[in-house]
């Protein structure tokens, strides 16, 4: 794929807050990878991808998380509400970019759970950015996943209607027409780590 002729400014924007309900109370941010801690392994992908900064915000045990993980030169972003959900965290992460001094064209969102995401995948989804109107997601076989890039005219909409878990999914449906895809399934693996099942992803 070409690479965009738009000038633009991409920041990252990691979502790092979640308490890890479902693998016994454990932040997926704190998870060991290739020895650290997981959210250093999404903010290097993000950076090494080609994103500038990298926002992350934060939620459960975030005095621990920013004890034990390397975060420096990020944004940090602290959701008191983490437990209301990840459009919550969404929105603070929305507010949070909306207020730097220099503010990006466009937010590329991921998740921290996702270890299969490399620089690749990230790269492809930047390049396919064109404006701040753009909306940009991967695509695996056909099937709609992370990173998503959000250019900065969708960010009160999306704001507006993330809610629970969804995050931007609601405002993504209702403009799916205005969504380009970026097929990343031979470069990437979007597999989640929800439970103790999922550690097998892990090194």
């Amino acid at each position: 794929m070409a690479e965009s002729l738009y000038p633009a400014r991409i920041a990252g924007l990691l979502l790092a807050a979640g308490g890890g309900r479902r693998l016994g109370g454990h932040p997926k941010a704190l998870l060991s990878h290739r020895g650290r801690p997981l959210v250093e392994h999404a903010v290097r992908t993000l950076r090494e991808g080609g994103c500038g900064p990298v926002l992350v915000v934060l939620g459960a045990q975030a005095d621990a998380v920013q004890e034990t993980a390397d975060l420096g030169g990020c944004p940090l972003v602290v959701n008191p509400d983490w437990q209301q959900g990840m459009g919550c965290s969404l929105r603070a992460g929305l507010r949070a970019a909306a207020a730097l001094e220099s503010p990006p064209d466009g937010l590329l969102v991921a998740l921290t759970d996702q270890p299969g995401i490399g620089p690749e995948a990230v790269t492809r989804v930047l390049q396919a950015f064109n404006s701040p109107a753009s909306l940009v997601m991967a695509s695996y076989d056909g099937r709609r996943d992370h990173p998503v890039l959000i250019g900065s005219e969708h960010w009160k909409g999306v704001a507006a209607t993330a809610a629970g878990d969804q995050g931007a999914r609601r405002y993504l449906r209702e403009h799916s027409g205005r969504i380009t895809l970026v097929e990343c399934a031979d470069v990437a693996d979007p597999a989640d780590i929800d439970t103790p099942e999922d550690l097998v992803r892990l090194d």
